[in-house]
């Protein structure tokens, strides 16, 4: 409705620049109370102006009226002051009765008005609109980051002060200048500062989790929050996780604070020191562990650490039954402390075994071959035959594999599911179908205009995981 004014040669910000003034009317209300009334007749009537982020209640447009403190309603911009044949009846009756009359308004707006998409269209070709700057970024912590096409080169830096101007709380913007691990096996990326300091260390809040590290020199993706809440929510209290490339923690520690026993291990030494603060400062060290070494060695080392150790928790619950004096107040019940307490005892085995390295992630599952028939895992089982740890044996299954991927798009996922089964048989040695997975290929999102991101869950199967060398 109300349009910023065109520049398309800009590629200085010139904030200057976006000024502009809308004739309109507005109702001047005689007493300030009844702007009440008025505001709400006209809303009722739809003579109201409706625009974002803005007040319909404004002072008078005289200044000397506006100083007394007197106000006025702003109207819908097809209402003429000086036509009383585009006024309503409510209009009509109001300056009739001399409730408000009906007078010449000029709206005034300015840069701090318009929104990053409003100014980006009055300076980019209006041919190109939908190419020629990016309409997706990430906010981390201060920082927002941008993945920037070709075509957004020639307004990078308008890009970055417009964002830095309209986003809340973000002091730097930066633009990844290669693909993430290209620069490292880290899934660290080069990046260029386009506005702000160069200091990119953060503290952030995901799940009740405070997470502080240096994006620089660490992964983490702002737009995983949901898929980390629907992963940390499959897992129960009690159980034990191996998040085998846990980053800094955004599966690890909101699992700790679920109360499950997490082993989290990341081979990048600075996401490890993160994510070893991260455990520490949100007192979850009871059942985090923090490691850093080599992924395929974790998923045995740590199966067999696992069974060797022996680890309790002792939580305490809520206390409850009070009952209520005759005022309402609450008096406490008689409850022995202890028996609020109880123990979580880390259980032997994995439930399960979560893999969040989608571009080569599938290369880690050879790992699980025989994961209970072969060193170092059966050194620590000695002589007991591994079947007997699972059902029928006993209540426990065998363990669920979360490995994240990547795929092409279509509407429905099937050719997807299917290829993903097939690399995972493949790396298996072991045929794996849709129909027996005993668990899902989960659509994460979208990464790119023909590329998503996969959550593969299935069940090791026992003709896997007791194979013998």
């Amino acid at each position: 409705m109300f349009r910023p004014p065109v520049n398309r040669a800009m590629r200085t910000l010139d904030r200057s620049f976006f000024q502009k003034t809308f004739p309109i009317s507005a109702a001047r209300v005689a007493n300030n109370k009844d702007i009440s009334l008025v505001r709400k007749a006209l809303e009722k009537s739809k003579d109201v102006l409706s625009a974002p982020r803005l007040q319909s209640v404004q002072a008078d447009p005289l200044h000397e009226l506006a100083s007394k403190g007197r106000k006025c309603v702003l109207l819908r911009p097809d209402v003429r002051h000086d036509d009383p044949s585009t006024w309503s009846p409510t209009l009509a009756e109001f300056q009739s009765k001399d409730i408000a009359s009906i007078v010449p308004y000029d709206l005034h707006l300015d840069y701090d008005y318009w929104t990053y998409d409003e100014i980006m269209s009055a300076i980019v070709p209006e041919d190109n609109r939908e190419d020629a700057y990016p309409k997706r970024f990430s906010q981390v912590g201060h920082i927002l980051h941008l993945n920037l096409r070709e075509s957004h080169q020639p307004y990078k830096n308008v890009v970055a002060q417009v964002l830095k101007d309209k986003s809340h709380k973000v002091e730097t913007v930066i633009s990844k200048i290669d693909n993430v691990g290209d620069e490292s096996e880290f899934r660290t990326f080069s990046y260029e500062v386009l506005i702000g300091s160069p200091d990119l260390n953060v503290e952030l809040h995901e799940e009740n989790c405070t997470f502080r590290f240096d994006y620089a020199k660490v992964y983490w993706n702002s737009r995983l929050q949901a898929e980390h809440r629907r992963m940390v929510q499959a897992f129960s209290e009690g159980e034990a996780v191996c998040d085998v490339m846990a980053g800094v923690g955004p599966f690890a520690v909101p699992a700790g604070k679920k109360r499950i026993f997490t082993w989290a291990n990341d081979l990048n030494p600075d996401s490890y020191a993160c994510m070893a603060d991260a455990v520490e400062r949100n007192k979850v060290g009871q059942f985090v562990r923090a490691f850093n070494a080599d992924g395929h060695a974790f998923i045995r080392d740590a199966t067999a650490d696992l069974y060797r150790s022996s680890h309790s928790v002792t939580v305490k619950a809520a206390p409850g039954g009070s009952r209520r004096k005759a005022d309402g107040d609450k008096i406490p019940a008689a409850v022995d402390p202890k028996s609020l307490e109880r123990v979580l005892t880390q259980p032997r085995t994995f439930s399960h075994y979560v893999m969040n390295l989608p571009a080569n992630a599938i290369d880690f599952l050879p790992s699980f071959i025989g994961l209970y028939a072969r060193s170092p895992v059966s050194e620590a089982l000695g002589t007991a035959d591994p079947s007997t740890l699972f059902a029928p044996h006993t209540d426990v299954k065998l363990p669920m594999v979360h490995v994240y991927c990547f795929g092409t798009k279509s509407d429905d996922n099937v050719e997807q599911e299917i290829d993903i089964c097939k690399r995972i048989s493949e790396k298996l040695e072991f045929e794996i179908t849709r129909e027996t997975l005993d668990g899902e290929i989960y659509d994460v999102r979208d990464v790119a205009p023909n590329k998503r991101m996969f959550c593969a869950s299935f069940r090791l199967p026992a003709e896997v995981a007791f194979r013998k060398p």
